[in-house]
């Protein structure tokens, strides 16, 4: 960990912290990146596990705090997923890396990371994705529907919900209501420690920052229809996309169909003994898929 950097990167109406490691592209002109999308109630802390051994395998990784998580601002507006997409891009280009880039994303983070790969495809060597729906797909219906996924996902409807209810309803338990995610998404409890879990809740108590978690959800409706939108315009990813999904989480059984439906070339594989968590539950596990897939796809 002492090789990681921290810095502040200023864009629009958002100062974005983010983390990296490695030989930046401005320093060498084959250097790989590989960025890191957190998810909900996560902050870069989530990939502490993986970022070293990918900075020793020779990738230039970033792990930013997105909009309105962690160190990074927290303006009022700009959580639908077109506009934080365009947040990572503009840092992408701040560190020179324009180009031989993979983008891995996790949760809410995996909605930008499909943004950003549709959006701006000729930068996006590969996609990963992890353990969401994809708003404005039947896989989003589908959770919104199926009972096994509406057990594991009824925040969706809370916190998507107009006004401050759910801030209303969050404040004063803080702790216990977001250590609850962690312990009820995961098949290994002790992933993500007290010590882990009070950062998080630190992160997520700081000013303005629950609401600005909870605006994610609530940009749903405003991304299904941009999705929809760059779909009809775009077409399809043409990148390989590798869908990771825990065992025992609610993904897998959605993500290959809903994957095809706005991808060409794509690739489900579980994450056994795993739930939601999969960079905290099973590092190494990931870790090696992550190989695998770089390895099976080459680069462009």
């Amino acid at each position: 960990m002492q090789r990681l950097q921290h810095n502040m990167f200023d864009h629009a109406d958002v100062r974005i912290h983010y983390v990296t490691a490695g030989m930046s592209p401005r320093d060498g002109q084959d250097v790989r990146t590989m960025v890191l999308l957190h998810g909900w109630p996560q902050t870069w802390w989530e990939w502490r596990h993986i970022i070293e051994p990918l900075r020793a395998n020779g990738w230039f990784v970033v792990a930013p705090d997105y909009r309105g998580a962690g160190g990074s601002s927290k303006p009022q507006a700009g959580y639908d997923k077109i506009t934080m997409a365009k947040d990572i891009k503009a840092l992408l280009d701040h560190l020179g890396a324009r180009k031989r880039i993979t983008v891995v994303s996790h949760d809410l983070g995996m909605q930008v990371g499909y943004a950003l790969a549709a959006l701006f495809p000729e930068d996006i060597d590969r996609l990963v994705v992890m353990e969401a729906p994809i708003a404005g797909t039947t896989g989003m219906e589908s959770v919104a529907t199926t009972k096994f996924s509406q057990a594991k996902l009824w925040h969706f409807h809370l916190h998507g919900a107009a006004g401050n209810v759910a801030e209303m309803l969050i404040c004063g338990n803080e702790f216990a209501y977001l250590r609850s995610f962690y312990l009820r998404l995961c098949a290994n409890p002790d992933a993500i420690s007290i010590a882990d879990a009070e950062r998080y809740v630190a992160d997520y108590t700081a000013p303005g920052a629950m609401r600005a978690g909870l605006e994610l959800f609530r940009a749903f409706e405003q991304d299904s229809v941009d999705n929809r939108r760059i779909l009809t315009e775009k077409g399809k990813l043409k990148m390989p996309v590798l869908g990771l999904g825990g065992t025992a989480s609610f993904f897998l059984p959605i993500a290959e169909q809903m994957l095809l439906e706005v991808a060409e070339k794509v690739t489900v594989r579980p994450i056994k003994d795993c739930g939601h968590w999969i960079a905290e539950e099973q590092p190494e596990r990931l870790l090696q898929q992550l190989r695998e897939f770089v390895s099976e796809t080459g680069g462009r």
